[in-house]
């Protein structure tokens, strides 16, 4: 049997020097005169592993890892490619503690297959929801994906099968499925990791989504600082087409259904549904007011349904094995399994998918052992760069759509990004306020003047100039951004701000010059 070694072509891998090692291995067989095959997968995720090399023995995987190029030799040395133990040997990947404690129902086959292998697709159980979907009726469709609780997991937490049902009944010559991949906040990488790792997964969740509502047409709307992921979803698109999956038969049905790519030009504001249309549409990005809601007049005029990468990968395994099976994961209104995508100042860096319910501390403390300085925890901010700040008294807090709103935070699209006791509170707001300044469409006032306003009156309280007035003015304009914008991007970014502000006053009060001088 010709040896099967896994190498990951994912972006956050290739980052850590996957692709020197891939080198360093095809060099090292044909050195050694070894035939072996070599599959680029995505990665499982423990970023702190990678770049995690695997082999395929008669034992099952074996995972090496984090693997650098200068261990290579030493790897074929100890006889890798059967399994042997070298100061790198992980064991079998779904052992590691990092892996094994998951519950993997979007990511199952992240780092698992070939990502442009259809065959190793079906063969770990893809297709199978598409296959049960073109058998059903469309309302029955959109029913169980209702039943199932899921909710759409960039950030808004409406209920997708909602959306869906809109979009259904309501009537028109043409309706589109838009994919929103424009994954812009901090410390977020889940769609990535599926569009680069499983990108079939993400065509069967679309395909599903049309045949359910009707549309024939869908786009992906990939940010453009993802070059790998646009170049893996335009050849899966393409294998999917060729293999029927895409097309005016999908899987052999009357239904027809086919998408196509479309990279966005970097700007932060298009992960806003509206402002991506006008994007897709081949405008300038500006969001739009609602009513009409896009469900009901969205790409082009037509009824559009927009969904998260995660939201619309969730969908197969639901249609696979069924509402009820999702739905007993979660707590509260939060069902199903969320990937949680832990960075910053942290000890394991990674995608989590668990069901919904671990509290905060569990997920910063256990699952990411805490900083990597080694310093105390000081705030986690949840949710992306509009995400609000929790210190260590809240992170009893379950990670729940519902308990996070209660304490004044978001989950976003589940991003935690951590920070140590050196961190200084008011330069984070000040930050919030000088991205929202930079990012705004300029569309509304509170939110392309409230932000810069914004920044300059954290900077002068930054220079002790009467802080008490200033503080109250932060607030106020904070007050005005969060219920006078016209879309998340000035109506969020008080979270921070106001966060930061509550949650951690001294580093708010600057101690007077004249007073440190003394």
């Amino acid at each position: 049997m010709i040896p099967r070694i896994y190498i990951p072509g994912d972006s956050g891998a290739l980052a850590l020097g996957a692709e020197k090692v891939a080198k360093a291995i095809e060099k090292e067989l044909a050195d050694r005169g070894i035939e072996a095959k070599i599959v680029r997968n995505g990665s499982r995720g423990a970023y702190f592993l990678e770049p995690m090399v695997e082999v395929a023995t008669a034992n099952g995987r074996v995972a090496y890892g984090p693997v650098k190029s200068s261990d290579v030799k030493s790897l074929f040395d100890c006889g890798f490619l059967t399994g042997g133990y070298h100061k790198r040997w992980l064991g079998a990947p779904d052992k590691i503690p990092f892996l094994a404690k998951q519950t993997r129902l979007t990511f199952a086959r992240c780092g698992v297959t070939d990502p442009l292998s259809l065959d190793h697709y079906k063969a770990h159980g893809g297709l199978k929801g598409l296959q049960n979907a073109v058998a059903m009726a469309p309302a029955d469709v959109v029913s169980q994906v209702t039943e199932s609780g899921l909710r759409g997991r960039g950030g808004a937490g409406f209920p997708t099968g909602i959306k869906w049902k809109t979009v259904l009944d309501t009537t028109a010559d043409r309706k589109y499925i838009v994919c929103n991949a424009d994954e812009g906040d901090s410390g977020t990488f889940a769609d990535r990791m599926i569009m680069e790792g499983d990108p079939f997964v993400l065509i069967e969740g679309m395909a599903i989504a049309g045949i359910a509502t009707g549309a024939t047409k869908g786009f992906i709307y990939i940010r453009s600082e993802y070059p790998h992921a646009v170049a893996m979803m335009q050849k899966a698109v393409e294998i999917a087409r060729k293999a029927g999956v895409l097309g005016v038969n999908v899987l052999g049905s009357p239904n027809a259904f086919d998408m196509e790519v479309r990279v966005g030009a970097g700007a932060y504001v298009c992960g806003e549904e509206t402002s991506l249309l006008d994007s897709l549409e081949g405008k300038r990005g500006q969001v739009r007011a609602k009513p009409p809601l896009p469900a009901h007049k969205g790409l082009f005029g037509k009824p559009t349904v927009i969904n998260n990468v995660i939201s619309l990968a969730s969908v197969p395994v639901i249609m696979d094995k069924g509402a009820a099976f999702y739905k007993d994961f979660g707590m509260g209104r939060s069902r199903g399994t969320i990937p949680i995508q832990i960075a910053g100042n942290v000890k394991y860096p990674g995608l989590y998918e668990a069901a919904f319910g671990m509290t905060l501390g569990e997920i910063v403390d256990d699952i990411g052992g805490g900083t990597a300085t080694g310093r105390p925890v000081k705030a986690v901010q949840v949710g992306g760069p509009l995400g609000a700040y929790f210190p260590r008294a809240l992170f009893d807090t379950p990670f729940d759509y519902e308990a996070f709103a209660a304490k004044d935070g978001l989950i976003g699209h589940a991003g935690i990004v951590v920070f140590d006791d050196t961190a200084d509170m008011l330069k984070q707001a000040r930050f919030a306020m000088e991205f929202c300044s930079i990012e705004s469409c300029g569309k509304c006032t509170p939110c392309r003047i409230g932000s810069t306003r914004g920044v300059e009156v954290l900077d002068r309280l930054a220079r002790n100039i009467e802080p008490e007035k200033q503080i109250a003015l932060v607030t106020d304009l904070c007050n005005t951004m969060k219920f006078g914008s016209l879309c998340a991007l000035g109506g969020f970014t008080p979270y921070p701000v106001m966060s930061a502000l509550n949650h951690f006053p001294d580093d708010f009060r600057p101690t007077p010059v004249a007073e440190a001088a003394e």
